[in-house]
This record gives C-alpha cells, structure tokens and sequence, in this order.
C-alpha cells in the first residue's frame, strides 16, 4: 500500500511539474500580448487560477469542517485545516496580484471595489480560523470552533464571486464564461489552472499528512507525561 502510494504521489507531482511548465511557456512564449493593456496582461493567467485555487481551498475547509462536527475523526480536522493554510497562501496571492494589475490598469493600488473588498474580507476570515485553531486552550476545542467558523466563512465565498453581477463594480467581467478570449488565451488559462489544481492537490496531501503525524506526536506526548 505504501508503495502505490509513494507512485501515486511521484505520478502527481510529475503531472504537477509538466503542467507548470507547459502553463509558464504558454504564458510567455505562447500566448499573444494583449494590446490593450500590454504585457501586463499576463499576471491573468496567474490571478484568475490563484483565486480559482483559494475558493476551492475554502471549499475543502467547508466540507471537511461539516464532516469533522458529524463524524469528530480527526482526518477531516486534518484536510480541513491543511487547507485553510493552504486557502491563505493563494488569496494572499490573490490579493498582491490583483494589485499589481489594478495600479497597471486604473493607476490605483486598492479600490474598496466589491470582489476586492470581499476577497480581503474572505481572507481576514480565514486568518481568524487560523488564531482560533491556535490560541485555543485544547486542540479539540480548536477544532470545534474553527469547523463552526469554517463553515460560516464560506458562506462568504459565493457573494465574492457573484459580486459582478450583484453590484456595479470596476473589476473586469466574466469573461470566461463571455466567450470574450481569444482561443490561445483560453488555452493557456485552462492550462494555468490545470497546474494550479494539481498544485493544490499536492500541497494538500502533503499539508494533511504533517497535521496527522502532529497530532499522533502530541497524543504521544500526552501519553507519556500523564
């Protein structure tokens, strides 16, 4: 078992690092210069899979946080905590992205936009999981409170991406969905997502697996020093 397990986890950090690659050669080589806006298009292929991954992150929280209040196994604790960690790293890098293009395009760092002011208030959400998992006095009492606020902060993740069509808002439309890229375009930003997921994936398997190991040392721990 162990052994099909060490080749699943080769075949996809293999599948991980050809995605990467082929997404950053399209992405610079590949893919035409948008002429509007010029090279700074680019950091698209980047934003829109880095935000596609934090909602999926968030997701994974929400799901294994309902699971772990049902079930009380520590393995949903564990997926649901990874990936909060996880869900944190690429909103932050949602949010430095999406700067980076906004003061390109409207010559602004931040605007208190809807999708932008949401996404920051997505974040500051999961950063409170994160101190409630750990300033709580006991683990299990940790992991009560974060499934509870784990499982309210997602509902904060459908307003977020339906922003657009809710308010009037200065971020760009949907246009994925619009028909609005260029074949090329839309290649490589499937193929930028693609490699984002299974870079997700990957973290998430390896994030989860620590958390159990934690835990089973600080079982131990407790074990010895009763």
């Amino acid at each position: 078992m162990k052994d099909r397990g060490a080749i699943r986890h080769n075949l996809m950090i293999s599948l991980g690092f050809a995605l990467m690659a082929a997404a950053l050669y399209m992405i610079f080589v590949y893919v035409p210069t948008e002429k509007a806006t010029g090279a700074i298009q680019r950091i698209f292929y980047f934003h829109v899979p880095l935000a596609w991954v934090g909602f999926l992150a968030f997701f994974v929280v929400f799901i294994s946080s309902i699971m772990y209040l049902w079930k009380h196994s520590a393995k949903w604790d564990a997926l649901a905590h990874a990936s909060a960690e996880i869900g944190i790293v690429f909103t932050s890098l949602v949010l430095v992205t999406g700067s980076i293009w906004a003061k390109a395009v409207w010559g602004i760092w931040w605007t208190w936009d809807a999708r932008l002011t949401g996404t920051l208030v997505l974040w500051f959400i999961y950063i409170a999981y994160l101190m409630v998992r750990g300033y709580a006095r006991e683990e299990s009492q940790g992991a009560r409170l974060g499934a509870v606020l784990g499982i309210v902060g997602f509902l904060n993740v459908p307003i977020v991406a339906l922003a657009i069509a809710l308010w009037r808002t200065q971020h760009p439309s949907a246009i994925i969905f619009e028909g609005g890229l260029a074949p090329s375009m839309l290649a490589t930003l499937l193929v930028s997502l693609a490699a984002f997921t299974v870079l997700y994936i990957i973290m998430l398997v390896q994030a989860t697996s620590l958390k159990k190991m934690e835990s089973e040392i600080d079982d131990i721990t407790n074990m010895q020093s009763e």
